[in-house]
This record gives C-alpha cells, structure tokens and sequence, in this order.
C-alpha cells in the first residue's frame, strides 16, 4: 500500500496557540481549567487532563476559588463571561484564536453602528455562541441558504460573514441569497485560510489516490467538512480519531490519502500512517 499525505493538514496556528498557552498554565499553576473543551480533539484533552487540566461548565464558574487560571478555549464565549470570570477573580487566559477574535470585534462594531449582523455558521458550534454575544440583539444566525431565503427584505444596512470553518460555497450561496434581500449589504470574508488551505489541499490529494482517511474530532466542524468533501472526491473515505479506528476496508486498496483537521496534532497523524504501513 501507498500513503500519500496532503500537502497541508492538522494543527492550524490558532489551534497550536491554544494548546501552548494552556501547557504553559499548566507549568505555572497548579489549578487550572478550561471552560469547556479547549479543542476538538479527545486526544489533546486527554494529553491535558492527565497534566492537571479540568474542564468546566459556565455553571461551575461562581464556585472557583479566587486566582484559579481559567483558559478561553480557542472558539472564544461571549463577553458576559469574561465578566463573571473577572468577577469570581480569576487568572483568565485567553487562548480565543485571534481570527475569532476579529470576527467578534467585528460582530460589536457593527452591531454599534446599527448594522443588522448576519453570521453564518453552525447554531451549535461555540465559536457561533460566542460571537453572538458580542453582536447582541440586532443578530441573526443563518446555517445554509434556505435560512437566508426566508428572511425578510431589509431596508437599513447589512452585515455579514461567517464561522471561520464555514464552507465557502456555502458562504457564497447564503450571500447571493441575501444580496437578494437588501442593497445596503456589506460582505466580510472571514473563513479562515486554514480552512481552505486544507480543502484545496484534499481536492488536489484525491487526484492521485482511490480512498481517503480523515483523521480528526469527531465534534470537529472542519474535520467532519474535509470528511464530506472526500466522499464526494473519492470512492471510499472514512472519518477516524485515531490509528485504533482504521477500517479493515482500507487494506483493499493500493493507494490510501491522509488529511487531517486543524485540531489535529501530528502525533495522532504519524501514527495512523505508522499502522497503514507497518
């Protein structure tokens, strides 16, 4: 068997970021807790929970001891809770990637000016959750097209962009359909390049290989994008977490591609092609 790995795969900057400045709390503190999972990505989380990292919920915050270091995990949360941290007296780190930080700075000053802002993106994804809170009331999420269709046409102006692992020819297609709405719309790119770097990277590996193998969080929205763009490039993909999780499937044939999500360290990836070419 021969295995071909993408040109550009796993971890991306911001992610690496996170990762390290939650290590160097670790070294530095000896209570430390990520609100909510820092990544995603179970192997990460595990590395970091047997170092002393626990994570918690919003809920858990008024019961932290004074100066606990509390990381912002990389999708960011909303102002308000930046505020209760600051209130409870904690250490925060934050470890928000600096593209969601600009989509959040964003979402505020256009939200200051007026504006109607309109994020695309997943309604569950805590990136989303968190910029939201930073475009208060004048927001409203839309997932795909068809969301955009039913909204009403709009007079004043427009504000819109997306998740930073949004799919750009859904972006595309949510813009045209909002255009449609309103003449007084602005329109900000803010897809991260990572992102695409690694699907154009996965559209140019599919050219020379028969099956693919995804390697990332199964919560991840990037890695489960790079998955669904494979099924459509190739005649077989799987989505794994690890090298534990290779099909028997992928055995029968000769030349297997591996691509990785942005929260995907390369560890996790050298030892899935390690167990592919043993």
């Amino acid at each position: 068997m021969e295995v071909i790995k993408a040109d550009i795969l796993g971890f991306c900057f911001g992610v690496r970021r996170a990762v390290e400045m939650a290590e160097k709390a670790l070294k530095e503190n000896t209570a430390v807790y990520s609100l909510g999972p820092l990544i995603h990505n179970k192997t990460v989380l595990d590395s970091l929970s047997e170092k002393g990292l626990k994570v918690i919920g919003e809920e858990e915050i008024s019961s932290l001891p004074e100066n606990s270091s509390v990381i912002i995990r990389a999708h960011g949360v909303p102002p308000k809770i930046i505020e209760l941290l600051e209130k409870q007296k904690c250490h925060v780190v934050n470890a928000t990637c600096p593209r969601v930080l600009k989509s959040q700075s964003i979402a505020m000053k256009g939200s200051e000016m007026g504006k109607l802002i309109v994020l695309a993106g997943d309604a569950n994804h805590g990136e989303v959750q968190g910029i939201a809170g930073f475009a208060g009331k004048n927001f409203v999420l839309v997932q795909d097209a068809k969301d955009a269709a039913l909204l009403p046409e709009h007079e004043d102006q427009v504000l819109v962009f997306s998740q930073t692992t949004f799919s750009k020819s859904s972006f595309n297609e949510i813009c045209s359909e909002l255009s449609k709405k309103t003449k007084n719309i602005e329109i900000i790119n803010t897809i991260c390049p990572a992102t695409k770097e690694r699907q154009d990277a996965l559209e140019k590996l599919c050219e020379n290989v028969e099956a693919v193998l995804v390697v990332g969080g199964k919560s991840s929205a990037n890695t489960i994008r790079l998955y669904q763009n494979a099924c459509a490039l190739v005649k077989e993909a799987w989505h794994i977490e690890n090298a534990q999780e290779i099909p028997e499937m992928v055995y029968s044939y000769k030349k297997i591609g591996i691509t990785a999500g942005s929260s995907t360290p390369d560890q996790v990836i050298d030892e899935v092609v390690r167990s592919l070419t043993k």
